[in-house]
């Protein structure tokens, strides 16, 4: 109870709000973002999305706040897609989808404020292809420090011609800075947007994921010695060739029709018996003939294009996985893992 009472306490009167949205429903939200500004919406909108799990006493507390009726309520998980479909019950499908947007961005209540949360490299990758004068105007709106480290990932003669464009450079006319503001929103606050946010956990799980099996090796050991837990955190995110033993019949048949048969064979030359049998059981007694013969006419493999035949078809399952045409089962045969 008293974690209950500290969680309660803890909560801000934006996120008592996003609570109480996501708890009423459709219908009744609706009714009430119909009375809210622009940026009213946004903000209720960001806390929405960041609740994450709330506990269901949580809830019933808030509720006992608010009207002092309810005497109990479910618990609820706020993210991106409630609060999306939320919205949508209530506003324009263009003004959901500008929202939800800004929401996956970078943090910042301005398009301005957005682009000073932007990595330098990022940021300075989208502006090399941009006028020097547009990059000037951009650079100015940042802080110095940012503007700075910016500047220094351009390419040197780039960023001396952007230099020179910013000390020549007067007052900014105002629908000069609005046309460039709506470049940057359409152009590259939109897809930065939409690229998922990564647990760094999961992040590095992926750029293991491509290393070759030796490299890897060389800097998991590494890491287990200098910090065992992420080492661990990292391990269980990564999905390899030996984790396809996890997949269904069914998931395996999806996958063997976006995998080519050469790609295959050469992957199970250098696979376990559990693995060929996998796929074998899961062919055609005709399909699964020729595909022996193929492996055995092939002779002696190379190690690394076994491995990239490997790799290419681990791809294919993850991608498979990520647009819900097979589902990747946990090991512990309790939960379930999607890539």
């Amino acid at each position: 109870m008293s974690q209950v009472n500290d969680e309660f306490r803890n909560l801000s009167g934006m996120q008592k709000a996003a609570i109480f949205m996501l708890a009423i429903g459709r219908e009744h939200s609706a009714q009430l973002f119909a009375k809210m500004d622009e940026q009213e919406i946004r903000d209720l909108s960001e806390s929405m999305a960041e609740l994450g799990e709330i506990n269901a006493d949580v809830v019933e507390r808030l509720f006992v706040e608010f009207a002092d009726q309810l005497s109990s309520a479910g618990g609820l998980i706020g993210t991106m897609s409630s609060t999306e479909r939320l919205l949508l019950s209530a506003l324009d499908p263009d003004q959901v989808a500008a929202i939800m947007e800004d929401l996956r961005g970078p943090a910042g209540r301005t398009m301005w404020d957005k682009l000073g949360n932007v990595n330098e490299a990022v940021l300075a990758n989208y502006l090399k292809n941009e006028y020097p004068q547009t990059v000037a105007v951009v650079l100015s709106k940042l802080t110095s420090e940012h503007a700075s480290r910016v500047l220094a990932v351009l390419p040197e003669s780039f960023s001396m011609e952007v230099i020179m464009r910013m000390l020549r450079m007067g007052a900014v006319q105002k629908d000069v800075l609005e046309s460039v503001e709506k470049t940057l929103r359409s152009e590259f606050m939109t897809n930065l947007g939409r690229t998922p946010r990564h647990d760094s956990h999961e992040l590095m799980a992926e750029i293991f994921n491509n290393l070759d099996p030796a490299t890897e090796d060389r800097f998991m050991t590494s890491l287990e010695e200098t910090n065992s837990e992420s080492a661990e955190r990292i391990r269980a995110l990564m999905f390899t060739f030996d984790d396809l033993a996890r997949l269904d019949p069914t998931a395996v048949q999806v996958l063997l029709r976006q995998v080519e048969g050469d790609v295959l064979g050469l992957a199970l030359k250098g696979s376990s018996e559990e693995i060929r049998t996998l796929f074998f059981s899961n062919m055609s007694e005709r399909a699964g003939k020729m595909m022996q013969e193929d492996m055995e006419a092939m002779g002696g493999v190379r190690l690394k294009d076994v491995e990239e035949a490997k790799a290419s078809i681990v791809t294919n399952a993850k991608a498979l996985a990520d647009a819900g045409e097979i589902v990747i089962a946990g090991g512990d045969g309790d939960d379930e893992m999607i890539y």
